[in-house]
């Protein structure tokens, strides 16, 4: 990617993450949709109370691993594959070794959690159910985003996708099974999710393992390496800390949710599922702006790394008013797809409308959490998470006090902490490149922390 024009390269290697992205996102979606329409709305209210819940646990292994998938896209770009090859083994430590100790601890914090998020009674046995099978399934979460990361560091974005099409089809096929025909409800929901997610990480890192010279490993790559160790730890120990504090932010409004009822629930719900597929272009033209990014800052070329971020803005842009008028006048046939209770209809309807004015400063947060992660700033990723929970856990509270406002207020105070965010991850930029960007040089490693 140090080579040719940024548009096509990053719209190139993005669709195939992009396709991929939604296709993980069918997990959820398939889930909450078979549940929703097979098992009813209460059901639907329990998945969907578990997933700030769970996207704290997963952020919490993900996120370290993800440091690991920088540095191995900044080696790849200097064209060291000797430390490439390292790159994957010790990513590979850090993810499983983490994947295994927070899914322990998550398994058995979950009732506790989702007590202290005010869950409704109602729903509160299917919730811990599904919360808790996720946790066991964290380490194959782990599996499939570590192989995943380490091929598109390396430039190949097509080959997880692959696999994870076959999963979500997996995934569909035995939640009808499991949830329809065998009347396992939400438990159910959960094992299928479980078992797509384990056949999509196994089989993904094997055919790595046979066909990625990269991945073909001797003992000399092996061996624990401190100076990537402290890279990979030094750039995802803030990425953890940031999807960790945007996790618990989400669990504050979830609690907030939580207190007006099922209904409630089960609306915020229909359009958190919703939001995820309009994450993905942005996440994904974020992530192939990051590995641009990397790539490009490892080869020095740092006119390609400020080039490639306004054309990921321009693109941002384009799809933020083409999102637009879908939300404003096709709401309801949208949320219809969910559930069929009017009352959660209408409210999700009308929370769409609201959250999509402001989905072009969503898209800038995922723009400069792109290219500055590329190249290495950790400090932005901690910032950006504290604002986001300060965001989540003052905004919501007030707009949902003030009468004329009320429930609505979940929805508003979703895109004013998306517009605060991306105004400040923005501002973050433009200081950066001032100071930095126009000299930028491999982040040296102290001769202590070499082996």
């Amino acid at each position: 990617m140090t080579e040719g024009n940024p548009t096509g390269l990053l719209i190139r290697f993005a669709i195939p993450m992009l396709i991929g992205n939604i296709f993980q996102q069918v997990y959820n979606l398939v889930d909450s949709v078979i549940v929703g329409r097979y098992v009813g709305s209460d059901a639907l209210a329990a998945v969907g109370a578990t997933g700030s819940v769970t996207f704290l646990f997963f952020a919490l292994c993900n996120g370290v691993g993800s440091g690991g998938g920088i540095v191995t896209s900044q080696f790849f770009g200097t064209g060291d594959n000797k430390r490439v090859k390292d790159c994957i083994s010790n990513t590979a430590y850090i993810m499983f070794s983490m994947s295994v100790v927070i899914g322990i601890l998550a398994f058995f914090l979950s009732r506790p959690v989702l007590a202290a998020l005010d869950t409704p009674e109602r729903i509160m046995p299917d919730a811990l159910s599904y919360l808790r099978l996720q946790c066991i399934g964290l380490i194959f979460v782990a599996l499939y985003n570590y192989a995943s990361s380490m091929l598109r560091a390396l430039g190949d974005s097509k080959t997880p996708l692959y696999f994870l099409v076959f999963s979500c089809i997996l995934n569909t096929v035995l939640d009808v099974f499991f949830v329809y025909n065998l009347k396992m409800g939400v438990t159910g929901a959960a094992v299928a999710t479980v078992i797509s997610q384990f056949v999509s990480g196994a089989a993904c890192l094997i055919f790595a393992l046979k066909t990625n010279e990269f991945f073909k490993l001797d003992k000399e790559n092996l061996k624990p390496d401190r100076e990537i160790l402290y890279k990979s730890v030094k750039i995802g120990v803030p990425l953890s800390m940031q999807f960790s504090l945007i996790a618990i932010s989400c669990m504050a409004l979830q609690k907030v949710v939580n207190g007006f009822g099922e209904v409630a629930v089960a609306a915020f719900t229909a359009t958190s599922r919703i939001e995820q597929l309009i994450h993905q272009p942005y996440q994904t033209l974020g992530a192939s702006l990051s590995t641009y990014c990397g790539q490009n800052f490892g080869a020095k070329k740092n006119d390609r790394v400020i080039k490639g971020f306004h054309k990921s803005i321009v693109m941002m842009v384009i799809f933020s008013v083409l999102m637009l008028p879908v939300m404003q006048f096709f709401g309801e046939s949208i949320v219809k797809i969910f559930v069929d209770d009017e009352a959660v209809i209408s409210m999700g309807a009308r929370a769409l409308r609201i959250s999509s004015y402001f989905y072009i400063f969503l898209g800038t947060i995922y723009m400069v959490r792109g290219v500055l992660n590329g190249v290495g700033d950790a400090i932005f990723s901690f910032v950006n998470g504290v604002v986001e929970v300060l965001c989540r856990l003052t905004i919501p509270v007030f707009m949902t006090s003030v009468a004329i406002i009320g429930l609505w207020g979940i929805w508003y105070s979703v895109g004013i902490t998306w517009f605060l965010s991306g105004l400040t991850a923005y501002m973050r930029y433009v200081s950066y490149r001032h100071k930095h960007l126009d000299n930028l040089t491999l982040d040296p490693v102290p001769a202590s922390a070499r082996i």
